[in-house]
């Protein structure tokens, strides 16, 4: 059973976050493939063979083993390391720049240039220099100028989403998942920077989409968009990245990266941090599974449930925005919902036995394989385990140096 009945910053409760970001460390650690990258790994902790291998996996391994270095874990720097490698020798296109969506067998597979996996390398890019890689600079730079001369709409404030592996235009689609991750990356990338250009961009992307488009909305962010920003309520793309309507665990992601960007600013505004609080309170109201707890995936436009299948990773976003609540209000209104969270995470997602957490439950909260094969990259659950260890909403890179350091034990 875990315990989260108490503190966030006790030591009882600590002790057992960094337990929890261990055994995941661990699992995934089995991931690593000697001729290059990652393999997805079964719920045992099996490769898994053939599969692409897609550039939002590579570099989400490149950014948690970079922030399990900078946590003190032993093999941190290797497997960041192994993953960098990667990453710039196999999805970098030689020819035309950028990065390729997916590889096999160290080549290009799907070729086309998704701001979604463009952003996530600007994030592995910054993660990697505040670990310490002597390239991670060098990368840094790249992606900055890559983003800069494809991906940037510098009149809009946001990022256009896909191209061909030429640059040739393939769609007129814009989408919201790829400017929130795109402002996660942007903050990241200002915290182990300094440059103002970043933090800049960031304050454009939550301009959109939480002073415009969410008050209008209910608080709910739609994902759809197109060529000129205006919603696209019909849309309908690939379920896993696309999926119609709103998507609540996103609403818990935008939270927390506004509370991050308040840290950041020069003249923090309280009418931000009122709309992380909005945007929290509608998605646990809208979204949460009141028979035996976590989040349907999707919503309609009301606010009703669309796809109410439960996966793991709005849990741990919402663990995320919930203890940056708490790091200022340790006793406040959020406590109960980060114990009950918790809980659900150990009923649910949680491999106690071998560590992970299973992607998806169904109705009756059984562990299932619809939508995801295997255990999914550990990102969003490490960043649950990891994330409530620092002070405040921002700065992880510094905050999170040698959390991890000579501890032992397992979580309970």
């Amino acid at each position: 059973m875990i315990r989260t009945t108490v503190a966030l910053a006790s030591e009882e409760h600590r002790s057992f976050l960094k337990s929890e970001a261990l055994n995941q460390l661990q699992f995934f650690s089995a991931a690593q493939r000697a001729d290059g990258g990652f393999f997805t790994l079964d719920h045992d902790g099996t490769p898994i063979p053939g599969a692409p291998q897609e550039l939002h996996a590579t570099t989400r391994m490149v950014h948690c083993f970079s922030l399990a270095k900078i946590a003190g874990w032993a093999q941190g720097e290797e497997l960041m390391n192994h993953g960098f490698e990667y990453l710039t020798k196999h999805h970098r296109d030689p020819n035309n720049g950028g990065f390729f969506w997916s590889t096999a067998n160290g080549e290009g597979a799907n070729k086309n240039k998704l701001a979604y996996g463009h952003v996530f390398v600007l994030l592995a890019a910054a993660s990697a220099t505040a670990a310490g890689h002597r390239d991670g600079p060098q990368l840094l730079e790249e992606i900055d100028r890559v983003l800069d001369l494809h991906f940037w709409d510098e009149e809009r404030g946001l990022f256009m989403e896909e191209w061909a592996h030429d640059w040739q235009p393939i769609s007129t689609y814009r989408g919201m998942n790829a400017n929130m991750h795109g402002l996660e990356a942007l903050l990241s990338a200002y915290e182990a920077t300094g440059r103002s250009k970043y933090l800049q961009r960031a304050g454009r992307i939550i301009d959109f989409f939480v002073r415009k488009i969410a008050p209008t909305e209910n608080w709910r962010i739609p994902e759809h968009y197109d060529k000129n920003w205006e919603i696209d309520r019909d849309y309908a793309g690939n379920p896993m990245f696309r999926p119609q309507g709103t998507t609540p665990g996103h609403s818990f992601e935008f939270a927390r990266l506004l509370l991050q960007y308040n840290e950041y600013s020069a003249t923090p505004d309280p009418e931000l941090n009122k709309s992380a609080h909005y945007l929290v309170q509608t998605a646990l109201q809208d979204a949460w599974n009141t028979d035996s707890g976590g989040f349907v995936y999707t919503l309609n436009f009301d606010g009703s449930p669309a796809i109410r299948d439960r996966y793991w990773w709005p849990v741990t976003e919402a663990i995320g925005v919930l203890a940056a609540f708490l790091k200022n209000d340790p006793a406040g209104e959020y406590l109960e919902w980060y114990h009950r969270l918790w809980d659900a995470a150990g009923r649910l997602f949680i491999d106690h036995d071998r560590g992970g957490w299973f992607p998806e439950v169904d109705a009756s909260g059984a562990v299932v394989s619809q939508q995801f094969v295997g255990k999914a990259d550990l990102y969003h659950s490490l960043q649950a385990a990891m994330l409530p260890l620092t002070p405040s909403a921002a700065n992880a890179y510094r905050d999170l140096s040698g959390v991890l350091s000579n501890h032992g034990g397992t979580a309970t």
